[in-house]
C-alpha cells in the first residue's frame, strides 16, 4: 500500500490560512471502486485509503512515521503561495470600453 505525504492547499471555503501549514499522510487506492449495478451507488474495498488520514506538524514526522512503520510513500513538493499585489483604488478606475 502506497502513501502519500502532501501539505494540503487551502479550500475555497476559507479566507484564511489556518490548517494548511500541516502535512497529510493518506494512502492510495489499491481496488478500483465498484459500482451497484441496482442504484449506481460507488462502493470501496480500501478502508485505509477512504478513511485514514494522519496529520503532522513536518513534512520529516511524516516521512519518519512512514519509515518507522514500513509504509511505502511519495512525497509531494510544496507549493509556493502567488499573491498579485492589488489596490483598492483599481476596483473603481475608469477603463475607456472596448
Amino acid at each position: 500500500m502506497t502513501a502519500r505525504i502532501y501539505c494540503p492547499a487551502k479550500t475555497a471555503m476559507q479566507s484564511g490560512r489556518a490548517h494548511t501549514r500541516r502535512w497529510l499522510l493518506e494512502f492510495d487506492q489499491e481496488h478500483p471502486r465498484p459500482v451497484d449495478p441496482l442504484m449506481g451507488w460507488t462502493g470501496s474495498l480500501d478502508m485505509a485509503a477512504d478513511e485514514l488520514r494522519l496529520w503532522f506538524a513536518s513534512r520529516e514526522e511524516a516521512i519518519a512515521y512512514a519509515e518507522r512503520h514500513g509504509i511505502a510513500y511519495r512525497v509531494e513538493k510544496l507549493h509556493g503561495r502567488r499573491v498579485q499585489p492589488k489596490s483598492y483604488a483599481d476596483n473603481f478606475r475608469w477603463q475607456p470600453p472596448e
